[in-house]
């Protein structure tokens, strides 16, 4: 096999390759010098939509309409934008070993990749049921949503199992997004998860309760605090039942499964210094091993704001860690310096017509304003996280393009709170008049 040699890789193609290469462009790389190696068959997209608008009834996403970089209101970047900029997008190739010391990657088809500095954003695979041996998780139509093909599978499935019962198993991002796209597509759909309330890592209760409340309102039925143990198949081997661990038996036609994540970082094992599940970075990317960067999910970065490491799984950490990275690389080369990553933790939601926004760090005490009552036609409720006497966390449904920059603004600058009867009682107003 001959083999390809290169200035940069990214390997993954994900978000974070996709945001790399425009940062690349914008530096003004040069013809030949970048390659991309991408296990999927397309160039880089915007991974939420396909928990989103891609598996909609009508009006659904569908490429090039979601490539890199439109999420963040940017240029949609289409296969032949990396072709016209000179960047060469080698897809349907998995690297299946990585040498670093020799700088040379090696494709499951036994291609080489030379480079002098590499870009590792392989991003995060998802956690299976059939990892745990759990009984019957092999079935057809028990679904995963990761990549572009996971969900080609799941909407043949919602079109040949029309208005069928679904079980979504997990009670995170996907399991709230998939079980509202799934009710759209006029499915029964049941949510499993074994925490007291949804998102738990994020929400507090009473977040967590308008959101159960809407969802059961939508016909969405809600079990919680038990798990799934066993899957029974029918004889074409389709999953059709799923098992409690409490002894409940729901019927399904469809099971998609969010229970979480893993980085992706095997390849680079025993290679690279890692901590708290990441490969570990500094704020400019870079890793232990000189001309060897992470981005995206699988850097744990300092997080300048907390003063401490932390790993973030998420599509904003992954656009501007990228972006960050590739600026560091230019500057490094020409001999000049750069600001280190000054993150604010940013996530968000969408699911029907509800959309929510979450700025700073969720720890400390915590002060609901608004209404959340999950009947209004139009709820609009927050929550402010309080510690040492700052505000340090912000959450808000239905805010405006505005109101949310405003608690982004919050969140950042962290102001002092006198009382936290009067913060509730300004509740938005507060953040409005920082």
């Amino acid at each position: 096999m001959a083999e390809k040699s290169f200035k940069y890789v990214i390997v993954g193609g994900g978000v974070a390759a996709g945001y790399a290469a425009r940062e690349f462009s914008k530096q003004g790389v040069k013809p030949g010098e970048l390659a991309i190696i991408s296990k999927e068959a397309v160039a880089p997209y915007e991974r939420p939509a396909l928990s989103k608008a891609y598996l909609f009834p009508e009006g659904f996403a569908r490429l090039p309409g979601f490539h890199v970089c439109v999420g963040s209101g940017g240029e949609r970047l289409l296969p032949e934008w990396y072709k016209e900029n000179g960047i060469e997008l080698i897809l349907s190739t998995e690297i299946v070993k990585a040498d670093l010391a020799a700088k040379t990657l090696i494709s499951a088809a036994g291609e080489s990749f030379k480079y002098q500095i590499l870009i590792i954003a392989t991003g995060s695979t998802v956690i299976r049921l059939t990892d745990f041996g759990v009984q019957g998780a092999d079935a057809k139509n028990i679904f995963y949503l990761r990549e572009i093909d996971d969900a080609d599978r799941l909407n043949e499935a919602i079109k040949a199992k029309k208005n069928g019962k679904c079980v979504i198993v997990g009670g995170g991002y996907i399991g709230l997004e998939l079980a509202a796209a799934m009710r759209i597509n006029n499915y029964d759909v049941t949510m499993v998860y074994p925490e007291p309330w949804c998102m738990p890592r994020l929400f507090t209760a009473d977040i967590a309760a308008f959101y159960e409340g809407y969802y059961a309102n939508k016909g969405i039925k809600i079990i919680k605090g038990t798990v799934a143990v066993g899957f029974t198949a029918d004889a074409s081997g389709e999953v059709k039942e799923v098992k409690l661990k409490d002894g409940r038996v729901l019927e399904a036609n469809i099971v998609v499964v969010g229970v979480g994540g893993r980085p992706l970082t095997t390849l680079f094992k025993g290679q690279v210094e890692e901590e708290k599940g990441g490969i570990k970075t500094d704020g400019f990317f870079r890793t232990s091993v000189p001309n060897v960067y992470a981005v995206g999910d699988v850097a744990t970065f300092p997080l300048k704001l907390y003063n401490e490491i932390r790993r973030v799984e998420h599509v904003d950490h992954a656009r501007k860690s990228a972006e960050q990275a590739v600026k560091a690389i230019k500057a490094s080369e020409e001999g000049k310096s750069t600001e280190e990553y000054d993150y604010l933790p940013y996530f968000y939601s969408r699911s029907f017509d509800l959309s929510w926004q979450f700025y700073g760090d969720n720890v400390g005490d915590t002060i609901l304003f608004g209404d959340n009552n999950p009947t209004l036609p139009k709820a609009k409720f927050g929550s402010y996280w309080i510690k040492d006497g700052k505000v340090v966390g912000v959450f808000l449904e239905s805010g405006t393009p505005e109101e949310n920059k405003a608690i982004a603004k919050v969140a950042r600058v962290q102001p002092p709170v006198e009382s936290l009867e009067q913060l509730k009682a300004e509740g938005l107003a507060f953040a409005s008049k920082i």
